[in-house]
């Protein structure tokens, strides 16, 4: 890769500069955890806090950009033509536990002529200083800090045999609908695969299905700014992104990625 875009750059610098203070007030969680309220008021202030230096950062370099943010809603810009998706903390309930798996995922999406369209994204893991990137027609990426931060370019698993392969999903809230239709599909995938995992952070499931640690991800109700960065990395790294349900995948939430050969296999068993 010659060097991220200029806009992808300004991406970068505001997921890091978030993830600094996600960082200092993750290592406060443990210390929280010994209370029978728990630290659930403290980690909210800090989603809250990391959504507002991410939107800081980018109003500056992109100061007519629209927003659609997890915690402060949708904001119109001057420029109706462009506006950043962004989830400040993707995976609440693991950095809620002190669970180090957790991501900020900032997306851009573009509408020029009455369709929108997705042309950058980067998905950010703090603990493991791995920045997931992508522009449109550009490729997917892997800048990986503690290897020295040289950019590797994004490869799917190309394996072709479900029985070999290790799927991943997302599990509905208590309160949620879904877990009979999810208990019915676990059992038609993990009958019939290498395995199913659930981490609990969906924007990374979909980068690391990317990068080919996983060979396919599925879930149902996610939200606009959990998919949104996902689904051009997915896309840019030559894997297929479809909808579980008829609609626009961004609007539904309802994903499905894998490669081509597999789509057919894990889909039948998911619908």
């Amino acid at each position: 890769m010659a060097g991220p875009s200029a806009i992808v750059s300004v991406m970068q610098q505001a997921a890091r500069k978030a993830s600094r203070s996600l960082l200092r007030d993750f290592g406060e969680v443990e210390n929280l955890q010994v209370s029978r309220k728990g630290p659930a008021d403290f980690v909210s202030k800090a989603d809250k806090k990391a959504e507002e230096v991410i939107h800081e950062v980018l109003s500056q370099a992109r100061p007519g950009y629209g927003f659609l943010m997890e915690e402060g809603g949708s904001i119109e810009g001057t420029d109706k033509t462009h506006r950043f998706i962004i989830d400040p903390l993707d995976g609440t309930t693991n950095f809620l536990h002190g669970i180090p798996h957790f991501a900020i995922s900032i997306a851009l999406e573009r509408n020029l002529e009455g369709t929108p369209e997705l042309v950058a994204g980067v998905i950010y893991n703090p603990i493991t200083d791995e920045m997931f990137m992508a522009e449109k027609e550009k490729g997917a990426w892997l800048n990986d800090g503690r290897l020295g931060g040289a950019d590797r370019r994004l490869r799917p698993s190309q394996r072709d045999i479900f029985a070999d392969c290790i799927f991943a999903t997302g599990i509905p809230f208590f309160g949620r609908p879904g877990h009979a239709k999810l208990l019915k599909e676990l059992h038609q995938v993990m009958g019939a695969s290498a395995g199913v995992r659930r981490f609990g952070a969906a924007s990374l499931d979909i980068a690391w299905t990317a990068a080919g640690r996983y060979d396919g991800f599925w879930e149902r109700g996610l939200a606009t700014w959990d998919v949104a960065a996902g689904i051009l990395i997915a896309r840019e790294a030559g894997l297929l992104v479809e909808g579980l349900s008829e609609g626009n995948v961004l609007e539904t939430g309802d994903i499905i990625c894998t490669n081509e050969a597999l789509m057919p296999q894990l889909r039948k068993r998911v619908e």
